[in-house]
């Protein structure tokens, strides 16, 4: 069976209570998990993009406009609690080591590695250590990025999967190449999935399945049209 991560990421918009209606979403449409996204801003930005303008909902800077799409960490024990109630599991993709220890005490079953983090060895290393089943996407490296991050679970004996992915948002549909499923799997000799950003449906999806992919991950959201770089490449309740 394929594995299905409903991404919830920031498009909760630092808000639990959009944050539990995304749960609600992905478990209604039976997601084998959600998924979000974890921050530390001052530890993954410099001061000079913090300080940088930034019109947003939660003010005029750079700096309130990333505060303000991080949940806290009594919101997590909220969706931790929310998700054992609605019987579905849930993780992080932490983008700094503060983050990824953080999270530790919540003790979901798995891990993810965004696409921005894969030559991140020192976070790689931790992750790896901690041998929980891992997802690692793929999007704007290169074969010997992926291969580096590779020998790294491998060195500690963590499971992973890899996921092919194109990180702009929203993706062009002809730029999906999803015969690369095929050939990371070849190369590496493990299982692949498929992480999407794209406007349209499920269709892509589907032909990922087609091609191989063990996993696919999509983000979901209550209306496109809300505030968020992720909105328009999400997934609406009704598709």
């Amino acid at each position: 069976m394929t594995f299905v991560t409903a991404e919830i990421g920031i498009n909760h918009n630092g808000d639990i209570k959009i944050a539990k209606k995304l749960i609600d979403i992905a478990s209604d449409a039976d997601c084998d998990a959600v998924k979000f996204q974890k921050r530390s801003i001052e530890k993954v930005y410099s001061q000079k993009t913090l300080d940088a303008p930034r019109e947003s909902p939660w003010g005029t800077t750079q700096r309130e406009q990333k505060a303000g799409l991080e949940l806290s960490e009594k919101d997590y024990k909220i969706i931790d609690n929310y998700c054992k109630k609605k019987q579905i599991p849930w993780f992080v993709s932490c983008w700094d080591t503060e983050s990824q220890i953080k999270m530790r005490k919540f003790k979901t079953k798995f891990n993810k590695v965004a696409s921005a983090m894969l030559t991140h060895e020192k976070l790689l290393k931790l992750i790896a250590k901690e041998k929980k089943y891992t997802f690692i996407s793929t999007g704007m490296s290169t074969m010997k990025d992926i291969e580096k991050a590779v020998k790294i679970f491998r060195k500690y004996h963590c499971p992973f999967e890899l996921m092919h992915t194109h990180s702009t948002y929203p993706m062009p549909v002809e730029e999906v190449n999803l015969r690369v499923i095929q050939t990371l799997g070849k190369k590496f000799k493990c299982k692949v999935g498929y992480s999407g950003h794209e406007t349209s449906s499920y269709q892509l999806a589907m032909v990922a399945v087609t091609l191989g992919a063990t996993s696919i991950e999509r983000h979901i959201t209550l209306d496109r049209a809300m505030y968020g770089s992720d909105q328009a490449a999400s997934l609406e309740k009704a598709g």
